[in-house]
């Protein structure tokens, strides 16, 4: 029995190959994205196991996170800008899910995010995420909901704009670009709780710092930041 198995799933790959998102190599696991060896190769930072790290320090300031961490480095030209290219833009929700149960999983190393009671992802404005077909913030959220059991709350704030590409604009205009694009929805679904902000990649830190003041106007919440990636420009 195990033979004929063997060789049905040998048959399915010479038709249906299961590719690497990150090196392209064909796929002996058809339930992980990334193969053994990129997997290995994920640049992680290990910012959730100590405070004052890169990401608090760059978002310290009048609202500060109670913790905050990016799971990998951000290199322009490296595997992980490939693979945030192909789940922002190119539909991999499947390697999202997978890169968010890893960030679940190292969440779950540190005592530093503990008493976390639900997850936020950083909306994107609903004409881009209609025309996306989804959030991949939202994504993210769905993989480490597996890990750690958490809600995921996705309607309490709201992206009023769709601003412009942050690409060529230096550090102060990046800042200036992104006031007053989110306003709270239903703040009582967070009042009182302490979530877990969650995006894609961190650069300068803007956006994240524009959603959490306007998050902070609900009464007695306490936030943490998680990204995916970081990339200090």
């Amino acid at each position: 029995m195990q033979a004929v198995t063997n060789l049905i799933h040998d048959f399915a790959r010479l038709f249906f190959p299961h590719h690497c998102a990150g090196c392209g190599a064909d796929m002996v696991n058809r339930e992980s994205a990334l193969c053994v060896r990129c997997l290995h190769a994920l640049p992680v930072t290990n910012f959730h196991l100590y405070a004052g790290n890169p990401v608090e320090q760059q978002l310290s300031g009048r609202i500060s996170p109670v913790s905050a961490m990016a799971y990998c480095y951000f290199t322009r030209g490296a595997m992980m800008q490939e693979l945030l290219h192909r789940v922002k833009y190119k539909g991999h929700t499947q390697l999202g899910r997978l890169l968010g149960r890893m960030m679940g999983k190292a969440l779950q190393e540190s005592k530093r995010f503990e008493g976390i009671e639900a997850l936020v992802p950083l909306p994107l404005h609903r004409a881009k995420e209609r025309a996306r077909g989804y959030n991949q913030a939202v994504v993210l959220c769905e993989g480490l909901a597996e890990v750690l059991q958490l809600p995921v709350i996705k309607t309490a704030v709201v992206r009023l704009s769709s601003t412009e590409t942050q690409t060529h604009k230096n550090r102060i205009e990046r800042w200036q670009n992104m006031q007053g694009i989110f306003k709270l929805a239903q703040p009582q679904l967070i009042a009182g709780k302490h979530l877990l902000l969650v995006d894609d990649v961190i650069t300068t830190g803007a956006t994240i710092d524009a959603c959490m003041r306007a998050m902070m106007e609900t009464e007695e919440i306490r936030l943490s930041v998680a990204a995916l990636a970081w990339s200090y420009s």
